[in-house]
């Protein structure tokens, strides 16, 4: 571990030491003339880091792939996964881990840089990005982490100065992403298809030291790293469904063995609820649609689960027995995560048999009237009925008469509740629109200040602000909003 000074980089490279089937040593493609758009000053002091110092020239370098800090030791990483159900070999196509920050905390994250040149995982790809996918991930991961949804999170990005053919010509920018670890599913995929039982137990025993440290030493560590993973992921899924957020792309290669969300291509935040939603341009079959994203977790740790049974029991019937009975409690737990959220969402503080179908007829009465998800809980939250599309209809007179009720019978207050939901339903989201008006300005303008006024909103979604009210109103296009990923 080798700290510099002057910017408090303080490097360990952990994953290096792994075998070398999991990473290539590499260091970024260098760019022409890199500049500065947007830096993360709150999450670069957390992390120990000279938020002046990396403003400067050197700093700038750095995040552009130009110069390598002291004591990183680059790499490109190796992995596999599932797209949209096909198996393919992946890996670190466009992204140099530069390695991993310990904070004063010693908390210990993956600094790696998006879209710095070509590696051996490129698959014919030039291996750059951007600005405007860039700016996006930034925006919507620190979004992210205002509503408490785990994630990794964007420090920096910086324009190349070079340009990137896509449909058209487009500025070029390399984002610095930092995250509890960059270990996915696929990671694991990899190591199961093309290397030995010794490597794979290998980066298992990486992932239990890394992430889940108080798993015991004794006992079968590898099945409790299968649990804890389940786990993870229900509570993370579950997170996303109570804020409305539509991944996109759930494939294997995009779930993290940390349980942070990870990946902001073709993503987007709901507007009007509807259970079939789907943002992706490539998902014409609505694979990983708004309902289906619980659905899709299960499956993805199924293939996780596959991927360990050499190392959960040397009677391969037996290891299949005790991977199936875990990911068997994934539904269950998601479950439990969702109808404890949904419960917060309502005010509701205790548990009742009739909840679930409390909830349930709310949503079918909010797909039947095409009402915005998060206005309407937010107007719910402030006791503002008459501002939803449901006042005046019968049944939903019925049903809030019925949610009265079930208030009523709890020991907390009306104040109690109010403020559980104020907790728990946010007053803002990256609204689609705003977010491309945002990113339209910058990059097309190279005016930032939309931008920057959109993550100032976005940073205390909770806070209920009179400022937060112009970014609630929906936009008037009808069109169906699309995203793309691969840019």
């Amino acid at each position: 571990m080798t700290k510099s000074k002057e910017a408090g980089w303080n490097f360990d490279n952990s994953y290096a030491r792994l075998p070398k089937l999991f990473f290539t040593s590499m260091n970024p493609v260098p760019v022409h003339s890199p500049s500065l758009i947007i830096f993360n000053n709150d999450l670069a002091e957390s992390l120990g880091l000279n938020v002046e110092a990396l403003q400067g020239e050197d700093g700038v370098a750095v995040f552009a792939g130009n110069r390598i800090p002291d004591g990183a030791s680059p790499l490109a990483q190796a992995y596999a996964g599932h797209q949209f159900g096909h198996f393919n070999m992946l890996g670190d196509g466009r992204a140099v881990l530069l390695g991993e920050q310990i904070s004063p905390q010693g908390l210990k994250v993956d600094i790696q840089l998006k879209g710095a040149g070509r590696t051996p995982y490129s698959r014919g790809g030039d291996g750059r990005a951007a600005l405007g996918p860039m700016l996006r991930e930034y925006i919507i991961s620190e979004a992210m982490y205002a509503l408490r949804i785990p994630t990794t999170r964007s420090l920096a990005v910086v324009t190349t100065g070079e340009s990137i053919i896509r449909e058209t010509e487009l500025p070029g920018a390399i984002m610095t992403r930092v995250a509890a670890s960059h270990l996915r599913v696929g990671t694991f995929q990899y190591a199961a298809k093309w290397g030995q039982v010794e490597e794979l137990k290998a980066l298992a025993n990486y992932a239990l030291a890394r992430h889940f440290p108080d798993i015991e030493v004794d006992g079968n560590r590898y099945l409790s790293l299968l649990e804890e993973v389940i786990k993870r992921q229900a509570e993370l899924i579950a997170k996303w469904q109570l804020v409305g957020f539509i991944h996109g792309v759930m494939n294997t290669d995009n779930m993290t063995i940390s349980g942070e969300t990870i990946d902001f291509g073709p993503c987007a935040f709901m507007d009007v609820y509807d259970p079939a939603t789907v943002f992706s341009s490539i998902d014409m079959q609505g694979r990983y649609a708004y309902e289906n994203q619980p659905l899709m977790a299960g499956w993805n740790l199924a293939r996780f689960a596959e991927t360990l049974l050499p190392l959960l029991h040397d009677n391969v019937d037996e290891a299949v027995k005790l991977a199936q009975d875990k990911i068997s409690s994934f539904n269950q737990l998601y479950q439990s995560n969702w109808l404890a959220g949904m419960r917060a969402k309502l005010g509701i503080f205790n548990d009742e048999t009739e909840d679930g179908s409390l909830i349930n007829e709310l949503l079918n009465m909010l797909k039947k009237y095409q009402v915005d998800y998060t206005n309407t809980f937010r107007a719910f939250t402030f006791d503002k009925l008459e501002d939803t599309v449901l006042f005046g209809a019968q049944e939903f007179t019925q049903w809030y008469n019925r949610w009265i009720s079930r208030l009523d019978r709890q020991e907390q207050s009306k104040a109690d509740s109010q403020q559980l939901m104020r907790n728990n339903n946010p007053a803002i989201i990256p609204r689609n629109h705003q977010v491309e008006e945002a990113l339209t300005a910058a990059v097309e303008q190279g005016d930032y200040r939309v931008m920057e006024r959109l993550l100032d909103v976005l940073s205390n979604p909770y806070a209920h602000s009179c400022e937060q009210e112009e970014y609630s109103i929906l936009p008037d296009s009808t069109v169906p909003y699309q995203t793309y990923c691969g840019t």
